[in-house]
C-alpha cells in the first residue's frame, strides 16, 4: 500500500449554501505494470492490466468508524 485517504465529504459553498459529495475511503497501491491505481471497497482491479487487488484493498482499508464531524459535518 502507497498511500491511505480516510472516506470523508467534500464542501464545496454555492450561492444558497453548501454541497456535500461523500468520497469513499480509498487506497492507492503500486501495480506490477507500473501503474498506481486507487481502490475502493467496490473497485479493486487496476486500471492499466486489469490486476486484482483485492487483498490489498481489504488490508488497506479499515472496518472502523470515522468520528461524528467526520461523518456528519454539516452539524458542525
Amino acid at each position: 500500500m502507497s498511500e491511505h485517504i480516510e472516506a470523508r465529504y467534500d464542501v464545496q459553498e454555492v450561492e444558497m449554501g453548501e454541497v456535500y459529495t461523500w468520497r469513499p475511503e480509498s487506497v492507492v497501491v503500486e501495480c506490477g505494470c507500473g501503474e498506481r491505481p486507487t481502490l475502493t471497497a467496490s473497485t479493486t482491479t487496476c486500471g492499466g492490466c486489469g490486476a486484482d487487488h483485492e487483498a490489498a484493498a481489504r488490508e488497506g482499508l479499515t472496518a472502523g468508524q470515522s468520528g461524528d464531524e467526520a461523518m456528519h459535518p454539516w452539524r458542525y
